[in-house]
């Protein structure tokens, strides 16, 4: 009977304890350096989470390298009592392809809390190229093969892996050239020293709006809103049937962090994504706010599984490894 009430009264205590969370700020780690695009929706989106999860500051840590699978790893190490979350984009479903070992397992060693938003992504190119659309831009590709520099944002990076599609769906290679970050990888597209790349509406809107480079097409199946980007044809549209690529965010906690800690930070996350301001801030980085199942944690894990089959053979196809 003894043992039965101490039982009792240490379920008490813990249901309270997790009643009160947040009792003291909470981190999101974010596993890239700060300034980049996954970094601002982060801040962004601790300062919508900050009245939802009681007024707690909400902290975040920046622990970049190795393509965001040490701030992962930090993550997942941590303890389960949801002080300590993870941001992190399309990243989470493509490492266990582009890293041969890990210390953590994406599926397993992790509560999935709800999807952010999604990033489209579109083409560009040089303004010397030959191509005013992506109609002729095709032709320049056909008739130009081995002779085509791509470039990207380095292994792993989101405008890699939309190259890597984006050649085996063409069935054209071309010649990839990696920088260290999205930035010198622009500045040389501007300077025309590359011809084509594929990159994030974040990095490329206010240079197509600024005419420094051409655009031919968004790789989503439907055409964006944005006025910069919405006379662009989608590259499902122009004949690459089923070609679909974004850039999305997820939040997640170390597994075995307690249900009910896991239902407040979801229920935080879901009156966040409703936040006017969160939403203003989204828009005019071309980022969309995810609204339908996937902000539950079941849909969310389902959909990065699925994130995970459809990268997996691009890149094992494409033999590019991270270690």
């Amino acid at each position: 009977m003894k043992r039965f009430a101490l039982t009792l009264v240490a379920a008490t205590l813990a249901g309270t304890a997790f009643a009160e969370y947040p009792e003291k700020p909470v981190t999101i780690v974010v596993p890239f350096a700060a300034g980049g695009p996954t970094d601002k929706v982060a801040r962004d989106l601790a300062e919508a989470l900050r009245k939802p999860m009681g007024g707690q500051p909400i902290v975040i840590e920046n622990v970049g390298g190795a393509g965001g699978t040490l701030g992962a790893t930090k993550v997942a190490k941590a303890a389960p009592d949801g002080y300590t979350l993870l941001l992190h984009h399309i990243g989470m479903a493509t490492s266990p392809a582009l890293y041969r070992t890990m210390q953590y397992k994406p599926l397993e060693d992790f509560e999935y809390l709800g999807l952010i938003n999604e990033v489209p992504m579109t083409l560009i190119g040089k303004t010397a190229l030959p191509a005013a659309n992506y109609a002729e831009l095709s032709k320049w590709l056909e008739a130009n093969k081995g002779k085509i520099n791509l470039a990207n944002a380095g292994l792993g990076s989101a405008s890699h892996l939309c190259g890597l599609l984006f050649q085996q769906s063409l069935k054209i290679d071309m010649t990839t050239v990696p920088y260290k970050g999205t930035a010198p990888a622009m500045t040389d597209l501007l300077g025309g020293q590359v011809d084509i790349m594929c990159d994030q509406t974040t990095n490329t809107t206010s240079q197509i709006e600024g005419g420094k480079v051409k655009a031919f097409a968004v790789t989503t199946t439907k055409r964006l809103t944005t006025p910069a980007l919405a006379k662009l044809p989608t590259l499902d549209e122009s004949g690459m049937k089923g070609f679909n690529v974004s850039i999305w965010h997820g939040l997640y906690a170390p597994k075995g962090t307690p249900k009910p800690v896991l239902d407040k930070v979801n229920a935080a996350l879901k009156a966040a994504l409703k936040d006017a301001e969160f939403d203003k801030r989204e828009e005019a980085l071309g980022a969309v706010i995810v609204t339908d199942a996937r902000v539950n944690p079941a849909e969310h894990k389902k959909f990065v599984e699925a994130e995970i089959n459809k990268w997996g053979p691009v890149i094992k196809a494409a033999g590019q490894y991270a270690d």
